[in-house]
């Protein structure tokens, strides 16, 4: 019998959404085939001090902490409580916003050359912001939402009757550089306006103004590389009690939204929705998986929103059930992400890192 490879799942993070990490990392860990895997866990603590675990949870007064060993030949870990080194085989990051999708994390493991589920450096950065993603992909031609963005320096220069005269009233303010809703504001008053842009300067250097999109909200799931395939798009209608997909509505509240999968549009809506998630995922150069998040208007337009490049992976995350409703299950769905991993790997060491020029 051949060897089980081992899996290392990191989890938690320095982050806003160190708990959603959590629950994510919990299905992950249920879910991956404990035939062909070995799993060996590893959270990082609001502090951001990374330690070997034994089970998934929010308990980071532990004795084993761990450090990095910098080795491109045999990069790991290392228990400084046991005193032994964890050189797993691959890494599964089940970590969201920053440090853990950013592309941080991504580029650590690439100095210590360690396979690893997910977008790499370049496409995690551009993802993440949802500035630059945005500003790339209206270049591209993909439709996005108005949107103006200041950074903190800039801050004098925020002005409400700008903002408002050139979005329309009401708009959206956003952190330029988190997820899960953190940091997201409805803006319908002068008032509503500063109370956001003081709490979004809290979480962020970089604040977006969107102009509102009133329409439904879907996402699509994608996943490959070379010819990524899209899912079909799935509905959040999400109850009137809430004036948009907060982070209560998504977490809190199981009340709040109701999950629709595929979405009740057309053929054709849904064809054109899976082509533009395809195009979004291909501009910000992301790989092995990723979830779209967009609008349909009344009137039948499309605009992308935002792409997540690590999606939850909870009981209520839309990213595996709309993989579900095509047949893959939770378990098969992160075979398949290890794989692609895997191939995507090899592939990058074939690439020439020496160059030497004949005297």
């Amino acid at each position: 019998m051949s060897k089980k490879q081992s899996v290392a799942i990191l989890f938690g993070g320095k982050s806003v959404e160190h708990q959603v990490s959590i629950n994510s990392a919990k299905n992950v860990y249920e879910y991956i085939d404990k035939e062909k895997y070995e799993p060996v866990l590893i959270g990082i603590s609001p502090q951001g001090k990374w330690f070997q675990k034994t089970e998934i949870d929010d308990n980071f007064e532990l004795k084993d902490e761990l450090h990095l060993i910098l080795r491109a030949d045999q990069g790991g870990f290392y228990n400084q409580h046991t005193r032994q080194s964890i050189i797993p085989d691959l890494v599964f990051p089940v970590l969201h916003g920053t440090d853990g999708e950013d592309g941080s994390i991504q580029g650590m493991l690439r100095v210590i050359n360690k396979p690893f589920v997910g977008t790499g450096v370049l496409g995690s950065a551009i993802s993440m912001s949802k500035l630059y993603s945005k500003r790339l992909l209206q270049s591209a031609g993909i439709p996005v939402s108005k949107f103006l963005s200041f950074e903190y320096h800039e801050k004098d220069k925020i002005n409400y009757a700008h903002i408002s005269g050139a979005l329309g009233i009401p708009f959206m303010a956003k952190a330029a550089n988190l997820g899960s809703s953190v940091g997201i504001h409805k803006v319908k008053s002068e008032t509503d306006f500063a109370t956001a842009v003081a709490d979004i300067f809290n979480f962020d250097s970089t604040v977006i103004f969107e102009q509102f999109i009133k329409g439904r909200e879907l996402e699509c799931s994608v996943m490959g590389n070379e010819t990524p395939q899209a899912s079909l798009p799935g509905e959040i209608a999400v109850s009137p009690d809430y004036e948009f997909y907060t982070y209560k509505a998504k977490y809190l509240d199981p009340q709040a939204a109701k999950l629709v999968i595929p979405a009740e549009v057309d053929t054709q809506v849904s064809e054109k929705i899976r082509e533009l998630s395809i195009r979004s995922y291909l501009t910000l150069k992301c790989e092995d998986f990723a979830r779209v998040d967009l609008f349909l208007t009344d009137a039948g337009e499309i605009m992308i929103n935002e792409i997540n490049t690590i999606p939850g992976f909870t009981n209520s995350s839309m990213f595996p059930m709309m993989w579900k409703e095509r047949g893959i299950s939770f378990t098969e769905l992160i075979t398949r992400l290890i794989e692609m991993a895997e191939k995507r790997y090899a592939r990058s060491q074939q690439i020439s890192s020496q160059f030497s020029v004949e005297k």
